[in-house]
């Protein structure tokens, strides 16, 4: 398995399926993300082929589910 390395061009990513968030709007200001075993690389939409942020999935989930708890408790 290719290591992952954060800076890293999308394009060492081959075999990346990427996928939008479902939030994303009509003017493309938007991440991307992609699941490699047990880590999660994030890219902007804008730039496709420029760096990746790679991370732990759990990570990143756990980030997703306190962002979206706190949202929550401020509504």
């Amino acid at each position: 398995m290719t290591e992952i390395r954060n800076g890293a061009s999308a394009d060492d990513l081959p075999g990346a399926t990427w996928r939008k968030s479902s939030y994303s709007g009509a003017v493309g200001n938007c991440v991307e993300m992609s699941w490699f075993g047990e880590r999660a690389a994030v890219r902007n939409s804008r730039d496709p082929h420029g760096p990746v942020l790679a991370v732990p999935a759990g990570s990143l989930v756990s980030f997703v589910n306190n962002t979206v708890s706190i949202g929550e408790r401020r509504a």
